[in-house]
């Protein structure tokens, strides 16, 4: 399953049945994969490369990407900065993510400034600075220690 960025870009969308393999990748069954369109949504996107303030297949950021799966998934308008993401979203435990929850880090120092979206099993889907669109693990220590609030 591609989950790098590196080794994604340029290629088609792998074969298959979506829920099948994000059901495999995130390892729960298919039936609690709720939402298909999400899965397709990211399946598109796996592998674009991260660019600031970018919001097109070309390079996208954090909450660019965010923005657009939020938009194109859920009929839902959000604000463009992952700061502006965090005071506009309810609060929840961590135990009660769900699928398409917004998950939030302080990176260099910076309060709420990256965003990604919970999926299953502690895996989110985000673009990240250095390999763009991928699904990472929340508890992976480099993550979980910027971890800010969901």
């Amino acid at each position: 399953m591609l989950t790098d960025a590196s080794s994604a870009r340029n290629k088609p969308a792998v074969s298959g049945n979506v829920k099948e393999r994000y059901a495999a990748l995130l390892d729960v069954r298919k039936g609690e994969l709720k939402n298909e369109k999400l899965y397709k949504f990211i399946d598109e996107w796996m592998g674009v490369p991260y660019r600031d303030g970018g919001m097109t297949k070309d390079g996208v950021d954090c909450s660019g990407f965010t923005t657009l799966l939020e938009k194109e998934i859920f009929d839902s308008s959000l604000p463009l900065t992952a700061r502006q993401m965090a005071e506009n979203v309810k609060r929840k435990y961590e135990e009660d993510l769900k699928e398409g929850d917004l998950v939030f880090f302080d990176l260099s120092g910076q309060k709420f400034s990256h965003v990604g979206i919970y999926l299953h099993n502690n895996k989110f889907v985000h673009a990240s600075t250095s390999k763009g669109v991928i699904i990472s693990d929340l508890k992976d220590p480099w993550y979980y220690k910027y971890f800010s609030r969901c």
